[in-house]
């Protein structure tokens, strides 16, 4: 199967798309700003350089994609139908190196909490959030 798109098209979506700064990850960071919650962004020193860190509590979020992190039975995650062996080799490979990042993080003593893009959504986003303030006043 072909793309609907010709290459021109094709490389201009692919430029637009964002690997921080993502709509989900500034709602959250807001969130936590006026809760009080205080962090830092895109740590060079730690291992894939996590979306949030809040050292206060040893904790840092990663706010995730559903599709290029291969959110598993969502909505949001459906491989394309074309290059579809292309895509199932590089998303793999996301989720793979989330998983070494996430361990090598947790060996280095950090709480880890993955927040997914579909958990953003207007109707579950309250209680996301709500439920992310709660683990980290436990913390």
């Amino acid at each position: 199967m072909t793309d609907v798109h010709d290459k021109k098209t094709r490389s201009y979506n692919m430029s637009m798309i964002k690997g921080k700064d993502t709509k989900p990850e500034i709602m959250v960071r807001k969130f936590l700003f006026k809760n009080g919650f205080r962090y830092r962004l895109n740590v060079p020193e730690l291992p894939g350089k996590p979306d949030i860190v809040l050292s206060k509590y040893k904790t840092i979020i990663f706010v995730h994609g559903c599709f290029w992190h291969g959110h598993e039975s969502c909505k949001y995650f459906v491989l394309p139908k074309t290059r579809t062996k292309w895509w199932k080799e590089k998303i793999n490979g996301t989720i793979k190196r989330d998983l070494h990042k996430k361990q090598e993080l947790e060996q280095l003593g950090w709480n880890i909490i993955v927040i997914w893009e579909c958990e953003l959504k207007k109707e579950k986003r309250e209680n996301t959030l709500e439920s992310l303030k709660k683990r980290l006043g436990a913390s």
